[in-house]
Formats: C-alpha cells, structure tokens, sequence
C-alpha cells in the first residue's frame, strides 16, 4: 500500500504544473490544514522540514527555524531560531507573523497544539518509516508550490539510493544494534533508520513488534548478541553489564558516527543518501572500496 502511496504521489507531482490555492492537506494528527494563497513566510520546527524546505527550491521562505536545525550552515546560521519542539518560545513565533508552521504530531510536546491555540496556521507531522519520507517532501512540496523541486529531489535521492543498495546486495547480513540514546532506545525494522540499517546489508536486532523507536530491556541486547554496534562509543560499550562477551564487543566493531553523520542518519530528510553510506561504511565498509 505505501508503495502505492508514494508512486502515485510521484505520479500527480509529475503531471502538476503549480499548486492551487486553497489547499486543504491532513496532517499527522488527522487536522485539516488549509492554506488560503501560497506561503511566503515559514516557520520550520524540525531539522528533517528545514532540510526538505531548502533542498526542494522553498529556502527562501524560511523566516526562522529551529534551534537543532544546523544544515545547510550557509543558511540556517543566518536564520533565527525559535526554540525547539519541547522549549518553543511561543512569543517569538507568533511575532514573526509566520503563514506557516511547521511542527511534529509528538504528543509529548503538543507543539502543533500549542501553535494552533495561537491561532497560527501549523501542519504537524514528522516521517517514521522509509516510504514516508518520501510523502512528507512531496507534501511539502505540494503545500509551498514546488512541486517539480519536490519531484527532482525524490527521483534523485532513489537514484542513489538504489545505487548503494546494490553494492551490498550480494553481502551477509549483520546482525546491528544501533543506540539513539543510553536509556537505551534503539530503532525497530519499519523506522526508516531501521529500513536504512537493512539497506546497507545489516539487520536491526529490534523485533517489529517493538515498534519503531522502543525502550529496550538491557538483557534483549545480550541475548541478541550482535555482530555490530552503531551510536556509541567501545569505552561506553565496556562499562554495560554483561556486554564483555559479546560479538560487537569482542570484534571490536562498536562505531560512533560523526555528528555530521549521526544528523543525516536521525533525520528523515533529503540526506537519507548520505545516512545509508554512512551505515554502509560501517557495517560494509567493503563495499565502499
């Protein structure tokens, strides 16, 4: 069904000349969101629609953005920041007169409620799988009349993608465990982190019926045993209670991305690309050579 989704979304972008206003799109949260004309002044609160905005050709409709936006520098360090989903300065948003905000659906901020309360216009709605990446930069695409920007993005990100793919194809799968953060949480095999991890010939220890992004029990990763561990770092490894024996461990193959590397990974944007040979490097660096 997704497939579905996202080929006919490239379909209708193809055959769209220029978006028609009034448009009505449903957010994440099942909000309809109209926008009377053309926005010329947005706001964007997440570092994934700062990137889509910029990448499809909408840049210079960013008024302000986010604290955690940081790419491309040659434009975000020149834009204001309004905060982050959790912290938003709500009154420095509101006096940008902004025509469009662009938050998350997290029910842990209620950032799109508390925009909305404020009377400002605010699409609220983030990708969590692979295919959905995809719809949200044709969405936005749609939504700021930059359809063929949408368009060119998302043919040339499955270019090189499907170019990276194919030089692992032939490779064994690595059983990967890849750590968001010490709590631990880690990402389940329908995240489109976990969808990137299985694209670049590994395979996310994370059962699906997790969920995407789950707290994990300690003793699941030592009974899964992995082959590689991605998000830390061998000193961190060393110090988690019946790790010693493990593969990862043992093997040495516990990888820390960059901070360059660890952005395009978390965010599910037009660096996807970049995020899978970043993966690639680590679980097959072979493959790169």
């Amino acid at each position: 069904m997704r497939q579905f989704i996202v080929l006919s979304t490239l379909v209708l972008l193809s055959s769209a000349a220029a978006t028609a206003y009034p448009l009505t799109v449903t957010d994440d949260l099942g909000r309809k969101v109209t926008l009377n004309s053309e926005p010329k002044r947005i706001i964007a609160m997440l570092p994934s629609h700062t990137e889509t905005l910029i990448a499809i050709g909408a840049g210079d409709k960013l008024i302000a953005i986010d604290v955690y936006s940081n790419y491309p520098k040659a434009i975000t360090d020149k834009l204001p920041k309004v905060g982050s989903g959790f912290q938003p300065d709500l009154e420095a948003i509101v006096a940008l007169k902004p025509d469009l905000v662009l938050a998350d659906e997290s029910s842990g901020s209620r950032l799109t409620e508390k925009l909305a309360a404020a009377g400002l216009t605010v699409y609220g709605g983030t990708a969590q799988t692979y295919n959905e990446v995809f719809e949200k930069i044709a969405v936005l695409g749609k939504m700021t009349n930059r359809e063929t920007g949408a368009l060119n993005l998302i043919t040339s990100m499955r270019t090189e993608l499907n170019t990276l793919q194919a030089s692992v194809a032939k490779l064994p799968r690595v059983s990967t465990y890849y750590e968001i953060d010490p709590t631990p949480y880690s990402v389940g095999p329908n995240s489109f982190i976990g969808a990137l991890i299985s694209r670049a010939g590994g395979q996310t220890i994370v059962p699906a019926a997790l969920g995407d992004f789950p707290k994990l029990d300690p003793e699941l990763i030592v009974k899964a045993n992995p082959q590689i561990m991605i998000g830390l770092t061998p000193a961190e490894a060393a110090k988690r209670p019946g790790w010693a024996n493990l593969k990862a461990v043992q093997s040495g193959k516990i990888f820390n991305p960059t901070p360059e590397e660890g952005d395009a990974i978390s965010r599910p944007g037009p660096r996807l690309p970049a995020a899978l040979r970043a993966l690639i490097k680590y679980i097959h660096p072979e493959a790169l050579k």
